[in-house]
């Protein structure tokens, strides 16, 4: 198989995974995974949705909300179709606006529209009555490193950090409207060592505020690990600009739901060494190996971490056989396709992404 044919098949499997994978505690569901899912042995609340809805976005906080209530549920699944990518889905369940909200009851495809108030209380409370359930509403805690005058610079000014702050006030009107997608922004970083999603109350330090030339609120400041004076974001506001902007400035690969891309973990200059080991005959594949220590030395944060990987795919090609890593792709797809932690699903990810240079 191609390397691209390869790369293409772990972005279909991907989709395919994310049922089994939290960005959230909502369960994404597919044209793929949706019956697999909903119609089963669990009542299901699902919300149909679009990305670019203002009132998808604006309800998103309340069903996140909805969803680590019923996290440790086994009567009740809470998921989301994002209609713009799984339009047949949407189409099939008769979704004409969006946000559609509809139940699912056990081993049942045939829905009931949700007709209520869009907030997390009324939404558990109808969960409640059709699945049968007496769940309270949980606290979500929260992924966003709170600031002080203490801790501030042992935050932001740590060299190993890329750490974007926003300065706010409590009473600031456009500070409430970004929070639940600051919150998002935090939580699809929060497992990168190297990047830090944090805030200030600038109303409570002014004197940082003033060191920094806040003047209105939310301010935005990048302080990457080359820059510790700061760099302003004049980006957008939605989660996908924060997500791109994050992922170009820090070498992260993510999408808006957290979930690692099929590029996340390989880098250009391993990957040409990866090349040249490949087509190298036996005894030429250990001086190959040779310039790759070489080069992982060089490396430092998750890029060290993710250079291991590179060197021992290579050991074990050199020691197993040519066929080691088509073998071990398939061992961690096995993997992926288990309910698994979103840490060892980012582990296992990385492994995939690394070894599919091999391929």
């Amino acid at each position: 198989m191609s390397r691209s044919s390869i790369t293409a098949a772990i972005a279909i499997l991907a989709l395919f995974l994310i049922s089994s994978t939290f960005a959230d505690d909502v369960v994404i569901l597919t044209e793929e995974n949706f019956e697999k899912e909903v119609g089963q042995d669990r009542g299901a609340l699902v919300e149909f949705y679009a990305p670019w809805c203002g009132h998808c976005k604006k309800l998103a906080p309340e069903y996140e909300k909805l969803g680590a209530s019923f996290k440790k549920s086994k009567s009740v699944l809470i998921g989301k179709v994002d209609c713009d990518e799984h339009k047949s889905v949407c189409s099939k369940y008769g979704v004409s606006g969006y946000p559609t909200i509809q139940w699912f009851p056990k081993g049942s495809l045939e829905p009931k529209k949700y007709e209520g108030a869009r907030t997390a209380e009324t939404l558990v409370e109808f969960v409640n009555t059709e699945g049968g359930t007496n769940v309270k509403i949980a606290a979500i805690p929260s992924n966003v490193v709170v600031l002080t005058s203490e801790t501030f610079d042992e935050i932001v000014l740590n060299e190993k950090k890329d750490v974007l702050v926003e300065f706010y006030a409590p009473w600031c009107g456009h500070c409430k409207s970004l929070a639940p997608i600051y919150e998002k922004v935090a939580s699809v970083f929060k497992l990168e060592e190297d990047v830090v999603i944090a805030n200030l109350d600038a109303d409570n330090h002014k004197d940082l505020a003033e060191k920094y030339g806040v003047s209105g609120y939310p301010t935005l400041k990048f302080f990457p690990k080359g820059n510790k004076g700061g760099e302003d974001y004049d980006g957008g506001r939605d989660l996908a600009d924060f997500v791109t902007f994050i992922n170009e400035k820090s070498g992260t690969s993510r999408d808006t739901n957290g979930q690692l891309t099929a590029k996340a973990g390989t880098m250009e200059t391993l990957d040409a060494l990866v090349k040249e080991f490949v087509s190298a005959g036996d005894d030429e594949k250990k001086v190959v190996y040779a310039k790759m220590e070489e080069e992982v030395e060089k490396l430092t944060g998750s890029a060290s971490r993710h250079g291991k990987i590179y060197l021992k795919g290579a050991k074990n090609t050199i020691e197993k056989g040519g066929d080691y890593p088509k073998k071990e792709i398939q061992r961690l797809e096995r993997m992926l396709s288990k309910a698994i932690s979103p840490s060892k699903s980012d582990e296992f990810t990385l492994k995939k992404n690394i070894l599919s240079t091999f391929a």
